[in-house]
């Protein structure tokens, strides 16, 4: 190829010389390095003037400075007046973050786009955003590849079977990845979801209904005076045939348990309009897709039985102390102040799953892994798998492996409690980071562990590894430089066939 230039950064040179020997050629000579004090250095070694220049920079361990080499080289291929410069990232870095997390969040993956644009880029190749609305992001035109045509092309030459197989997605977010490659494959495909923020309801409140009494509503099971507050707080308990009634403007007859309920205030809904419990369910509900949904428990992690202890966050007071809400007499009732009442009552229009900007508080994330750095992780959780897996080979896909937790629990849950034989965990980039791998490595319940070399793995782990199985993907990518250096379309490559 004349007129072309390929840099390789220093985050995955061996990808990058495998492009150039498909594309019959040899990297670029650079020199880069770092000063002492750490600041990265850089020094093109060949003329670029008038060249297309192609830089292949990954992300890597050591992300940040990945990110300021690949800028840092634009810039200095830009001020060698390159004809174009092309930016060729198969994994984009802090691409999970291209959506703000919290009002005072930041998204980093815009940001990236538009430091790239300003160092000088013209285009960019990457490979299976995390995010495909990212493109929106640049000025300047993307080709997003996909991974998923390699990915079928080896589960058909290396899976026995396979047509007998399923293709799960081990969270919400990646359905719609799961269910193109079920499409390539024509098999079936299923889900398996954690529900990580169900609200935690005190014990003593479960079997409480709270409600409001009206001054038209003359059939209460509470007696009122005449000379009551026509606006009156009940508590009426499902295991005491007693109700207790008090004030909302701090009676003495108010107790803090009607106070505390009045935080989960809902309106009574008749018995004909409400939606059946699940013990009800149980018994009119008769389809027999309900048998697709298994349910199991996670603690730390792992699944384990459902008569395992429950591992909840619970605080006992000491011998002689008394918790809020409590008084060293029982029999004595404890009179609260006006404004602690209607704090409880104004906390009622803000309950957990609702914000005053309207929509969801938390909204969910499209990877369990995402945003987790800085947030308390519950104990235990509940995972639901969704679809038919016994006796099959499954297929867990997602768009990378970063920690080990879902996954592992993921496969857990298709083999205890779904009864497959055997479990391939695939994914386009390999981070694993903290261990993630040997941590997978030990689950019993995963049989392959399938990733593509977008993101550097060395070579020694890959060698060291029993499960590990790295696909290639250099020829996508030579491909992709070698039709846009010669003004041919890129389209076809994002419909391959075998």
């Amino acid at each position: 190829m004349r007129g072309v230039q390929i840099f390789s950064g220093t985050s995955h040179p061996l990808l990058a010389e495998t492009i150039c020997e498909r594309l019959g050629t040899q990297p670029a000579r650079a020199d880069l390095g770092k000063f002492s004090n750490g600041e990265t250095s850089v020094n093109i070694g060949v003329s670029v003037r008038n060249q297309d220049v192609y830089i292949v920079q990954s992300g890597s361990g050591k992300i940040n400075d990945s990110v300021m080499e690949l800028l840092i080289m634009i810039s200095a291929c830009k001020g060698g007046s390159a004809k174009s410069i092309t930016a060729v990232m198969p994994y984009f870095p802090y691409s999970r973050q291209s959506k703000k997390k919290s009002h005072r969040g930041a998204i980093t993956a815009r940001m990236l786009a538009n430091l790239l644009s300003i160092a000088g880029v013209d285009h960019v190749i990457t490979l299976d955003l995390h995010a495909s609305q990212m493109q929106g992001f640049f000025g300047k035109p993307v080709d997003n590849l996909f991974a998923e045509p390699f990915i079928a092309r080896w589960i058909r030459m290396n899976v026995p079977g396979w047509r007998e197989a399923v293709v799960v997605s081990k969270n919400a977010g990646g359905t719609k990845r799961v269910t193109s490659l079920a499409d390539t494959l024509k098999l079936n495909f299923g889900i398996v979801t954690t529900d990580r923020r169900r609200p935690k309801v005190p014990l003593a409140m479960t079997d409480s209904t709270v409600f409001f009494d009206s001054i038209e509503e003359e059939s209460t099971p509470v007696a009122k005076d005449k000379d009551q507050d026509p606006f009156t707080l009940h508590l009426q308990s499902g295991t005491s045939d007693c109700s207790q009634s008090g004030d909302l403007r701090g009676e003495p007859n108010t107790n803090m348990e009607s106070l505390v309920a009045a935080n989960y205030l809902r309106p009574e809904t008749p018995s004909g309009a409400r939606r059946p419990s699940e013990l009800e369910a149980a018994h009119e509900y008769t389809d027999v897709r309900v048998r697709e949904v298994i349910t199991g428990r996670l603690v730390q992690g792992h699944l384990v039985d459902d008569d395992y202890p429950s591992t909840g966050p619970t605080s006992h007071p000491a011998s002689g102390e008394t918790t809020p809400g409590q008084n060293a007499s029982r029999d004595e009732p404890e009179t609260v102040p006006d404004s602690m009442v209607n704090s409880l009552i104004s906390n009622t229009s803000s309950l957990p799953g609702d914000h005053a900007l309207g929509g969801s508080f938390d909204a969910a994330e499209s990877s369990d892994e995402e945003g987790s750095a800085g947030k308390h992780v519950e104990q235990e959780k509940t995972i639901t798998l969704v679809g038919d897996v016994r006796d099959r080979t499954v297929f867990l896909v997602d768009d990378m492996i970063d920690k080990s937790k879902s996954w592992t629990a993921a496969a857990e849950t298709v083999v205890k409690k779904g009864g497959a034989k055997k479990v391939y965990c695939i994914a386009t980039h390999g981070l694993f980071t903290e261990e993630s791998l040997e941590q997978m490595e030990a689950c019993e319940s995963i049989d392959h562990i399938v990733v593509t070399n977008s993101f550097p793995v060395p070579p020694q782990v890959v060698k060291r590894s029993k499960k590990l199985i790295v696909i290639d993907i250099s020829s996508l990518l030579a491909e992709s430089i070698r039709r846009h250096h010669y003004g041919e379309s890129v389209s076809a490559l994002f419909h391959l066939t075998d």
